[in-house]
């Protein structure tokens, strides 16, 4: 036992070590650097440069023309996805706190983007999706409020196109999602966001084991 237990040690410390490999494998310019500074003065926590990646690579793949994003912060995973949207491709990105988008603003016109590249809507994101439009987005990227991603997930159906994505950030939570541990409501309800995920005939899932876990499935046709 003594010998397994010093295995998983050394699985786990490989694994670590990898995952930090794989976040400075990525390259930040300047405007990312500033809107990440931002976003720590606001004490906010923004995707990992892993799961930027991840999300600009997924918008690429999907030649992504529309995208809606929940939760713009400061604009750290907005620039990742405009990054890999197609050059006439409009990220839609809400957050309830417009001050925050002002800095997204900021951040994306100093990372070359136009302005017109971009728009913002302040409010709840259950009050703001319904107002979009049925169909008309090749990924939707939800980084809100957890107790809303039920809800968001129902939107997030009902906005894309067939063969779009849609992905949640954050639903490892720091490991409280597999602790078997009591767990707040909002761990509880990732369970159910995952479970409901993999259960649907719907989509075609899988768990990106980056930044805090990535959530993706692929509506299908």
């Amino acid at each position: 036992m003594r010998q397994l237990r010093g295995q998983e040690r050394v699985i786990t410390a490989n694994r670590l070590t990898s995952w930090a490999f794989a976040d400075a494998f990525v390259a930040e310019d300047e405007a990312l650097h500033w809107a990440r500074d931002r976003a720590r003065e606001a004490g906010l926590r923004s995707v990992s440069p892993g799961t930027g990646a991840a999300l600009r690579l997924l918008a690429a793949t999907t030649d992504a023309k529309a995208v809606a994003e929940i939760g713009t912060g400061t604009g750290v995973s907005g620039l990742y996805l405009l990054h890999g949207m197609r050059p006439d491709g409009v990220l839609t990105t809400v957050d309830p706190e417009p001050e925050r988008q002002q800095f997204a603003r900021e951040a994306f016109r100093a990372a070359g983007f136009a302005a017109n590249r971009a728009r913002f809507i302040p409010g709840r994101a259950l009050d703001v999706l319904p107002r979009l439009a049925d169909g008309g987005y090749d990924l939707v990227f939800c980084d809100g409020d957890r107790l809303e991603s039920l809800d968001c997930l129902a939107e997030s159906l009902r906005l894309l196109r067939p063969g779009g994505l849609v992905c949640f950030e954050g639903v490892f939570a720091d490991g409280r999602t597999v602790d078997s541990a009591a767990q707040p409501a909002e761990v509880l309800r990732l369970r159910e966001l995952l479970r409901a995920v993999r259960e649907s005939q719907e989509l075609m899932s899988t768990l990106l084991p980056v930044g805090d876990g990535l959530l993706c499935a692929v509506r299908r046709g």
